[in-house]
């Protein structure tokens, strides 16, 4: 971790990502940059761009959700997952009732759809009782 004011401290976004908990793992952050689906200031990011405090970010997650936040301190270690909220400051509004019906109601969707079996026994023991065989 560094001081704010340091300017020539340099952090490669996908690092930074990693280590602010806002993925996994750093492969993960660079797959997402490559996808596309992170941006910095407005326009679409490489894994390897530069960092600066006061940078926007905005990260596309699943099902559409958009996610942005502002880089408030440049680290290049892992920390404490508590540590690592106070590198950024989460500008992200807060879901609407609607978004958080529609959330609910996927989730129901999800847990009443069947689950697929992997194994081969058992899906041709399947398709014989529903007669698909």
């Amino acid at each position: 971790m560094i001081n704010a004011a340091d300017e020539t401290y340099i952090v490669r976004l996908d690092i930074w990502l990693d280590v602010a908990c806002l993925f996994r793992t750093r492969s993960e952050a660079q797959k997402a940059c490559r996808a596309g689906k992170v941006s910095a200031n407005g326009q679409s990011a490489k894994p390897n761009r530069r960092l600066r405090v006061g940078d926007e970010l905005v990260i596309g997650r699943p099902l559409g959700k958009k996610q942005c936040v502002k880089v408030l301190r440049l680290a290049d270690r892992h920390m404490a997952k508590a540590d690592a909220r106070t590198l950024y400051e989460d500008l992200t509004p807060p879901p609407t009732p609607e978004e958080i019906e529609a959330r609910r109601i996927e989730r129901m969707y999800r847990a009443a759809r069947p689950l697929r079996s992997t194994d081969k026994k058992k899906r041709r023991e399947l398709r014989k009782i529903t007669g698909r065989e």
